[in-house]
C-alpha cells in the first residue's frame, strides 16, 4: 500500500488524534486542533532557488514531508502548499553574474530542487505556487494594508510600518528598538525598523504594474499572499527552517494580521545542518550538495539520515555518521526482505504503539525509529526461530513504520530508484545477511573457524562485517 497522499481523508490509525506540536509562537508544545475537523492545512516556505540544493535546504521539506504522511495516516485531509521563491535579490544578482536570464536562473535550479525533493521521497505538494505568479494577490494585499494605516508608500517602494503593530516581536522575541531587517536601498524608510513590501523597478530588473508604480515584490509579502491564497486566511501549521523566524516569518505574521487576518494557528521550525559547527550555507562555502551525496548513498539512506534526527534538532554532518544511518536502515531493509523472500512479500500492518507514541510527542522521530529497530530485532529473531507467522507480522508493522516515515523498503521508489544498481543493492543485503546467519549461528556452536571463514569470504567481496551489541552489521568498503 502506497503511502496516503493530498486527498486522502482515511488512513489506517483508528485510534484518538493526540499530536502535539511545539508552536515557536508559545514556545510551547499543544494539542493539535486543526481550524477544520478532519483536514489539515500546511504552508512550508520553499526554495529560493539561487542554486543548486544541499541536505541543508532539503532537510526541511523532508520534516513536513513525515509531518505530512502522519496527518493523512491519521485520517487527515491533508493539504500542502510548498512555495517557490523565483524573484529575489540574490537570483537577481547571480543571474546577471553569469550572463543569463533570470528567469531561466530561477527555472533551472526550480527543477533541481524538484528533483531532489523526488530523489529523498517527498511527496509532492498539493500545490507549488511561485511568487511571480502571484503579485495580483500581492497588490491587493498591500492595499488593505495602505487603507488601515500599516503600510504607506515612498518613492516607488511601499514599507511596513513596524510601529503601527503592537504586537511585532512575539514571534522571534525581538524588540522594536533593536531590529534590523537588513534591507538595503532603504532611503526612503520612515522609519529604520520598517521592512520593504514592494521594490520600485530599477533599470534592468523586472518589475510588474502597481498603483504606486512598476517594481517587484518583497520577499515577506510572498509568502503571506500565497498562503492566504490557497489555504485561506486562517490555517493549521507555517514551517520553515530556524533562520526564517526573524525576520521572513515575524514579518508574515506582523502584514497578515494588520490585514484582519488570523494565518498561522502553529509556527514550527526545523533546525539546521551544520557543518564544523556552523550552518550550512552558500556564503560560508561549507555546502553538501544532495547530487553529491547520492553519488555516495541511495535517496532512501540519506533521508533516513536527515529525518533520524528530532526536526527542532541540530544535525552535525559527518561522514561516520552517515555512514552509521545507511548501515542501519540495511538492517530494516535487510529484515523486511528476508521476510520477503522466505515466506512471502509482507503487507501493510499496524504501527506498534510506542511509534505512534513517539510521532503524536512533537513528531519523535529517534524514538519512532526506536520502536522501528525494535520490531526488526524481534523479527529477525522469530524469523530465525522459525516462526513465520511472527516475522510476518513484525515485517508487517515495520512497513507500516517506515511507510510513514517515508522509508519502506518495498515502496517501488525505492525498489526501483534513481540508481540503476537499487535492485542489486537490495539483493545483495539478502545474500549477505543469510551468511551473517549462518555466521551467527556458527558463533553460537563455538565453530569459530567457520565464523572467520564466512568473514574472511564478505572481505574478499568488499563486504565489511562489524560485530556490535546488536549484532553485526554490514558495508561495502571502496573498492
Amino acid at each position: 500500500m502506497s503511502p496516503a497522499r493530498s486527498g486522502d481523508r482515511a488512513g489506517p490509525y483508528a485510534g484518538p488524534v493526540t499530536l502535539r506540536l511545539f508552536d515557536t509562537a508559545t514556545r510551547e508544545q499543544r494539542d493539535f486542533v486543526p481550524v477544520r475537523a478532519g483536514a489539515a492545512s500546511i504552508y512550508v516556505c520553499g526554495a529560493t532557488v539561487q542554486g543548486p540544493p544541499h541536505i541543508g535546504h532539503v532537510r526541511s521539506g523532508l520534516n513536513y514531508d513525515v509531518l505530512r504522511r502522519w496527518l493523512a495516516h491519521t485520517g487527515h485531509d491533508v493539504t500542502l502548499v510548498r512555495n517557490v521563491t523565483d524573484i529575489e535579490d540574490k537570483i537577481l544578482t547571480k543571474a546577471a553574474e553569469a550572463g543569463r536570464p533570470w528567469w531561466e536562473w530561477a527555472a533551472t535550479y526550480e527543477r533541481a530542487f524538484q528533483a531532489a525533493y523526488t530523489a529523498l521521497g517527498c511527496l509532492p505538494p498539493s500545490i507549488e505556487p511561485r511568487a511571480t505568479g502571484h503579485v495580483p494577490q500581492m497588490i491587493e494585499l498591500m492595499e488593505r494594508l495602505v487603507e488601515r494605516g500599516h503600510a504607506y508608500a515612498a518613492d516607488g517602494d511601499v514599507y511596513f510600518a513596524v510601529r503601527t503593530f503592537p504586537d511585532y516581536g512575539a514571534l522571534s522575541g525581538q524588540r522594536i528598538d533593536e531590529v534590523e531587517q537588513g534591507e538595503t536601498d532603504c532611503g526612503a524608510k520612515r522609519d529604520p525598523v520598517d521592512f520593504a513590501l514592494w521594490k520600485a523597478a530599477k533599470p534592468g530588473e523586472p518589475s510588474w504594474p502597481t498603483p504606486w508604480g512598476r517594481g517587484r515584490p518583497g520577499w515577506h509579502l510572498e509568502c503571506s499572499a500565497m498562503a492566504s491564497m490557497y489555504l485561506g486566511p486562517e490555517f493549521d501549521v507555517h514551517g520553515g527552517g530556524l533562520d526564517l523566524v526573524f525576520p521572513h516569518h515575524e514579518n508574515e505574521l506582523a502584514q497578515s494580521h494588520a490585514a484582519g487576518e488570523e494565518f498561522a494557528r502553529f509556527w514550527l521550525h526545523n533546525a539546521w545542518v551544520t557543518t564544523g559547527g556552523e550552518k550550512m550555507s552558500k556564503s560560508l562555502g561549507n555546502t553538501l550538495g544532495v547530487d553529491v551525496l547520492l553519488g555516495k548513498v541511495r535517496g532512501v539512506e540519506l533521508r533516513y539520515y536527515l529525518v533520524g534526527p528530532h526536526y527542532r534538532s541540530m544535525i552535525e554532518f559527518s561522514e561516520p555518521a552517515l555512514q552509521e544511518a545507511v548501515s542501519a536502515y540495511r538492517r530494516i531493509e535487510s529484515f523486511v526482505h528476508r521476510v520477503r523472500e522466505r515466506i512471502a512479500a509482507p503487507g501493510v500492518g499496524t504501527p506498534d504503539p510506542t511509534f505512534v507514541a513517539a510521532l503524536d510527542d512533537d513528531l519523535g522521530t529517534p524514538g519512532a525509529l526506536a520502536a522501528v529497530h525494535n520490531a526488526v530485532r524481534e523479527g529477525n529473531t522469530a524469523l530465525d526461530a522459525g516462526d513465520r507467522a511472527a516475522a510476518a507480522d513484525a515485517a508487517a508493522s515495520v512497513r507500516a513504520m517506515t511507510g510513514v516515515l517515508g522509508l519502506d523498503p518495498l515502496d517501488p521508489q525505492w525498489l526501483t530508484g534513481s540508481r540503476a544498481d537499487d535492485a542489486a543493492a537490495a539483493a545483495l543485503g539478502v545474500i549477505v545477511d543469510d551468511l551473517l546467519t549462518t555466521r551467527q549461528q556458527a558463533r553460537a556452536n563455538r565453530d569459530f573457524a567457520t565464523a572467520d571463514e564466512i568473514r574472511d569470504r564478505l572481505l574478499h567481496a568488499a563486504v565489511s562485517v562489524e560485530d556490535g551489541p546488536d549484532g553485526p552489521t554490514w558495508s561495502l568498503k571502496d573498492a
